[in-house]
């Protein structure tokens, strides 16, 4: 692993305290009562094949600072990619005047929550080998051969491939006397496999791994039988064409953690945002049910519904040191025996929410963009001890469906009503699975599943998913972030039939 302490970029740490300093004392002097710089270099590379050859591969290479003020009662922000402490300087003087602009404008006073300074950091995600290092010809090597192995299978028409991968690195500092540099790695590799079906039509399958916290070494093995899952697909495939089409109804559900990740994000992630429950964030993705006023008594769920918030889970993807805001990661609960009983907050939504403090959901997806409160790893909790496996809940339904790896969703603007498909079904009968069947979708009200649930796995069972590309904010900005959770059973689920109500 690199040393904890390694710079962004070309710049050294004494040139980045430079520009701290320099930042720094100008909005000190200009009499900012909160001030911020953030430095950022983050690399980024993906590469996409199909059938076994490169189609396309980007690379960027992004340079730049940022600074938040507080002054006058109003927030200001100013960035740019020149990275001299004149420039810094002359930021701060900016941002300062920003602020100074939007309080003659009037309205409510900005307020940051409280947070002590925390001294000097160093911190890097655990990771062997920089994603982006490795060569473009190894990494097109390595999906080429895998591809390969899909395309000799005669059930595969075609295979796609691809894998994005980021190194993040970013300075901090603060007026409260705050210094931090920080490397964050993520890789996100993914196999799909096509095959045609005598209707005309077409089925896929892809990889259930998940983005993760990771080096490259995650592509040689490292938390992942790459060889297994590459070796069953195409027989899954086959078997998922020859499949028959589902008939709606009601059924008992053990989800998979490749799939309910999502149902997690979607319908607890998001609602538990304080922005969105207090209808600041309103405008991508909508507000949330789950307001302040129920905050304490809102039954979100059955009793086994343990489901906290962090930014500290190892390879997690929004596990980080200290948040864009200075505050550092930790583990909070947002609802506790199936009751609403806590938010993920960054300062400004804290301060207005009365929380008195931050649990540190501040990020910004470049120095470029304000930070703004983001998702942290939202996870269920499995079962105390080795609790149930997978096999055990399907032995406990005696007609109901086994549901694996996420596909497509939807959710309403309140993060209630919502729909959900999956890579692979299969029927579940008298405790036993019975094949493949295709064409569905499980949907509910948050409230209704969840209170539904009627066990959870063991930690046997658990494991992260994720995305890279959650969407927020206007302008848009993205953030990864991972979701932790086991398998589970919920009893009576609406299932419905895809293709039917396409009216196909």
């Amino acid at each position: 692993m690199p040393p904890a302490n390694t710079p962004p970029g070309p710049l050294g740490p004494d040139r980045l305290d430079a520009l701290g300093n320099a930042a720094l004392d100008e909005a000190r002097r200009l009499g900012a009562r909160h001030a911020e710089l953030r430095v950022e270099r983050i690399r980024s590379q993906e590469v996409r094949l199909h059938d076994g050859r490169l189609e396309g591969a980007v690379d960027d290479d992004h340079l730049a600072m940022g600074i938040r003020v507080v002054a006058a009662g109003s927030m200001g922000f100013a960035a740019t990619v020149a990275t001299t402490p004149a420039d810094a300087a002359g930021l701060a003087s900016q941002a300062v005047e920003t602020a100074r602009e939007v309080a003659r404008a009037g309205g409510a006073r900005f307020e940051l929550a409280e947070e002590p300074g925390h001294g000097t950091i160093a911190w890097s995600s655990p990771h062997t080998i920089d994603p982006v290092s490795v060569p473009l010809a190894d990494k097109v090597a390595l999906m080429a051969d895998r591809s390969e192995r899909m395309l000799a299978d005669p059930s595969v028409d075609h295979v796609t491939a691809g894998v994005l991968a980021v190194t993040e690195d970013a300075y901090y500092c603060d007026l409260s006397g705050t210094r931090a540099i920080q490397r964050r790695v993520r890789v996100h590799p993914l196999f799909e496999a096509l095959a045609r079906c005598p209707d005309g039509g077409f089925e896929s399958l892809r990889t259930l791994a998940p983005p993760v916290g990771k080096g490259w070494e995650y592509l040689t093995g490292d938390g992942w039988d790459w060889d297994a899952e590459i070796s069953e697909l195409p027989e899954l495939l086959a078997a998922k064409v020859q499949a028959p089409s589902l008939d709606a109804g009601r059924f008992d559900l053990v989800i998979d953690p490749t799939n309910l990740w999502l149902t997690i994000h979607e319908s607890i992630g998001h609602a538990t945002e304080l922005d969105r429950a207090l209808g600041y964030e309103a405008a991508y993705a909508g507000t949330s049910f789950a307001t302040p006023d129920r905050l304490g008594t809102l039954r979100y769920g059955s009793d086994l519904m343990q489901v906290t918030g962090d930014r500290v889970t190892p390879h997690g993807l929004a596990t980080v040191a200290l948040d864009h805001e200075g505050v550092p990661g930790d583990t909070f609960d947002l609802i506790k025996d199936g009751v609403l009983v806590g938010y993920q907050l960054d300062r400004a939504v804290a301060a207005t929410g009365g929380f008195g403090r931050s649990n540190g959901c501040a990020f910004a997806d470049s120095a470029l963009h304000v930070p703004i409160q983001r998702m942290a790893n939202v996870s269920l909790a499995p079962a105390a001890g080795d609790g149930p496996t997978t096999e055990d809940l399907i032995t406990g339904v005696d007609r109901g469906l086994y549901v694996v790896g996420d596909k497509s969703w939807s959710i309403d603007m309140q993060r209630y009503n919502f729909q959900f498909t999956a890579q692979r079904f299969f029927a579940i009968e008298h405790g036993r699975l019975a094949g493949q069947v295709k064409d569905a979708a499980y949907q509910g009200t948050t409230t209704d599943f969840w209170g539904s649930l009627e066990a959870v796995g063991g930690s046997s069972t658990y494991r992260l998913g994720g995305a890279f590309n959650c969407g927020k904010g206007q302008p848009g900005q993205v953030a990864p972030v991972s979701h932790g959770c086991p398998s589970v059973l919920v009893r009576g689920v609406s299932v419905l039939n895809t293709r039917r109500e396409a009216g196909r």
